[in-house]
């Protein structure tokens, strides 16, 4: 195959990770088989001229439906169209998986976020602490209030108590 047949673009650019693509063959096979160089090779290159398909149909399907932007329907369809149909079922359901995943993982985002927050009188307030245990740090453990301190440590005080 020459390096320019991949849609006009050097084997460089249309290519993937091969420790990942080494990896996942490795898993595949049972541990005592070992794969040639030329073999990784060779299967790398199939799975992209593999993408091509797919994405080159997708497109298709999709510009048959008027739209512009490829859905998971059009891969779906794609896999149809070009005799993968017997994958559909399990494809789907790994969509499926990974929408969840994602979701999962959006959520916990949220939630160490949400937990995380402060209003600005508290955050102000744990950053004057923050100080004033760093100057008593380098005062030699004496603590020495300044007057804006003195006034968030109020705040914050009665913040605590409401």
């Amino acid at each position: 195959m020459d390096p320019m047949d991949i849609v006009g673009k050097s084997k460089e650019d249309a290519s993937l990770p091969k420790a990942t693509m080494t990896k996942i063959i490795k898993e595949m096979l049972p541990a005592d088989v070992r794969v040639a160089r030329d073999a990784q090779d060779l299967l790398i290159e199939c799975c992209v001229e593999f993408i091509n398909l797919i994405s080159s149909e997708s497109n298709e399907v999709c510009n048959k439906e008027d739209k512009r932007t490829i859905a998971p329907e059009h891969v779906l369809k794609a896999l149809q169209v070009l005799g993968f149909g017997e994958y559909v079922e399990e494809v789907y359901a790994a969509y499926e998986q990974h929408k969840y995943e994602t979701m999962q993982d959006s959520q916990r985002s949220v939630k160490m976020n949400s937990g995380a927050e402060m209003t600005e009188e508290e955050a102000a307030a744990e950053q004057q602490r923050m100080f004033a245990e760093a100057r008593a740090r380098m005062n030699g453990g004496v603590s020495v209030p300044q007057p804006e301190q003195q006034q968030l440590e109020e705040t914050q005080q009665t913040n605590l108590q409401s």
